[in-house]
């Protein structure tokens, strides 16, 4: 064989060995470098059986394989394992449906355009594989049916189709209690909520992760520390999180019962009541402010179909910035954000009646965060990828914002709540955080807590009511959709049947999405009683 020949099978076996490597590591979550081990044992293989050189060859053939597409599919899967740690299709439908626009992905084009470039190259070295070795050309049909029935992608999407003919689809529907206050307190207390991007309370582990969480900590002394919070189906993501914790339900996409399934949506969960429809009823004035674009992901519909009297995003606060050009690819820094949130909240307080102040931030957003300048001053040098340091600017703001509007007599008569949005997705502490169970943050302080550490088995569904009563209201039977009050002895569905289970019916569900999209039924009032 001519010494060239030769050379072109090495690299493309080499190069079908890395992507295999690479691939393997990643959906199992093993280190990278474990994928040189695969190459090794690959290339072995290949030399052994002589892949690409049969002993006794037959006439190479121009064919197609069979396997082409099925490849892409997996090396698409791969590539969302890698970016987000797992494959989400509800969040990818969701997603598709109310929109990407304005996200600040924007750092991982090139990524994306070097997996393209490495997954066509993979195609090709596959092509050729089969075609000038007759015995690739037997296996690969039955690789085909391999790749199709493995694929994280395909196997979501066909649990998504299940939904519809399932033998029970309305496990969840049945649970559900419709948010509804009974009674409210004499003295309605105001609530400053701020969900903090992707800093779970797993950071909280000092042994992992050193002090990164400790400002957070010093927070959850001075009220109730929620232990517990665990991650259901349909709830890891910035949208479905917020929507988790204020409506008592998973964010299941509209899907096949949207009327206009292929454009915009124009509401978000117009079935059902959430914190905001519950508090506006009551006479709150109402607040969502986020540093990023309100267009992403349906953001700015859902705050103004649940109750809000304002939203401001990336386009409404820019332009406040004494620097425009100190923004990070998603929009402000947190620490622009928290500048004018303490001015908001002020103006709110202003006002005469109760307040709700809900706040989002970005410094903790995966894969390696984005640290606010005030963070360098105090933190040092960022490195651009570790993302402990972003978890700690985050934790230092948030305990510095909250300071600030108590120092300036803000904090009288309110709830004051830290939450994360959801559980990190894959970012450069993935390891760590995988290596033990994992959890969400929740603090809640202020209005009469007492200071003490909750441990109960929850999901982010549980905060709706657990955060109604901290206020003070009473509920029917201590529930607010899918949650139960973790100040009551009311059980948790994760305490009653494990996440686990309420995993397997949420892909099954089907009345309760009807229930969460239908826009034409009736919601039942706020108030009851």
């Amino acid at each position: 064989m001519p010494i060239s020949t030769s050379r072109v099978r090495w690299l493309m076996l080499g190069h079908l060995g890395l992507c295999l490597g690479y691939a393997t590591t990643t959906m199992l979550a093993l280190p990278h470098f474990l994928a040189l081990a695969i190459l090794v044992a690959w290339l072995v293989l290949a030399w052994g059986f002589r892949w690409g050189a049969p002993m006794y060859p037959r006439a190479p053939l121009r064919i197609w394989p069979w396997s082409l597409i099925p490849l892409a599919l997996w090396w698409l899967s791969v590539y969302i394992t890698d970016s987000y740690g797992r494959v989400d299709i509800g969040a990818i439908l969701f997603h598709f449906q109310a929109g990407i626009a304005e996200h600040g992905g924007t750092g991982r084009i090139l990524i994306a355009i070097l997996y393209a470039l490495a997954g066509v190259m993979m195609l090709v070295a596959f092509t050729w594989l089969v075609r000038i070795d007759h015995r690739w050309r037997l296996l690969e049909r039955i690789l085909m049916l391999f790749l199709l029935a493995l694929n994280p992608l395909l196997f979501g999407f066909s649990l998504q189709g299940a939904a519809i003919v399932a033998e029970d689809g309305a496990w969840l529907d049945r649970r559900y209690v419709p948010p509804t206050i009974e009674k409210a307190p004499e003295e309605l207390p105001n609530l400053i909520l701020l969900y903090l991007e992707s800093i779970e309370g797993t950071y909280a582990d000092t042994n992992r992760f050193g002090n990164a969480y400790r400002d957070l900590a010093a927070l959850g002394k001075r009220g109730l520390v929620f232990r517990g919070i665990r991650q259901s189906e349909n709830t890891g993501w910035t949208m479905a999180g917020m929507i988790a914790s204020q409506c008592g339900t998973p964010l299941m996409p509209a899907g096949l019962i949207h009327d206009n399934q292929f454009e915009p949506l124009e509401h978000v969960l117009p079935g059902v009541n959430c914190l905001g429809d519950l508090l506006s009823a009551q006479g709150y004035h109402q607040l969502f402010m986020g540093g990023a674009s309100l267009e992403f992901a349906g953001k700015g519909l859902f705050y103004e179909d649940h109750g809000f009297d304002r939203t401001l995003g990336r386009h409404e606060l820019e332009r406040r910035l004494e620097d425009p050009s100190y923004v990070n690819s998603w929009g402000l820094n947190d620490d622009s954000l928290l500048d004018m949130a303490v001015e908001e909240v002020e103006a709110l307080a202003r006002r005469p009646g109760p307040f709700t102040f809900v706040g989002l931030t970005l410094s903790g957003h995966p894969p390696y965060g984005y640290p606010a300048r005030a963070c360098l001053e105090r933190q040092g040098e960022f490195d651009g990828v570790d993302i402990l340091y972003s978890v700690e600017c985050s934790a230092w703001l948030t305990r510095r914002f909250i300071e600030r509007i108590e120092n300036r007599g803000l904090l009288e008569n309110t709830l004051v709540v830290v939450a994360s949005d959801h559980l990190s997705m894959k970012n450069s502490a993935w390891q760590q955080l995988i290596a033990g169970p994992r959890e969400n943050t929740l603090i809640m302080f202020g209005n009469g807590l007492p200071r003490q550490i909750v441990y109960r088995e929850a999901t982010t569904m549980d905060i709706l009511p657990t955060l109604l009563e901290a206020m003070g209201f009473t509920l029917p039977s201590h529930r607010a959709g899918l949650g139960a009050s973790l100040l009551s002895p009311a059980q948790t569905l994760v305490e009653r049947h494990g996440l686990e289970a309420i995993d397997e019916r949420m892909l099954e569900e089907r009345a309760l999405q009807v229930r969460l999209w239908k826009e034409t039924q009736d919601k039942p009032p706020p108030t009851s009683g």
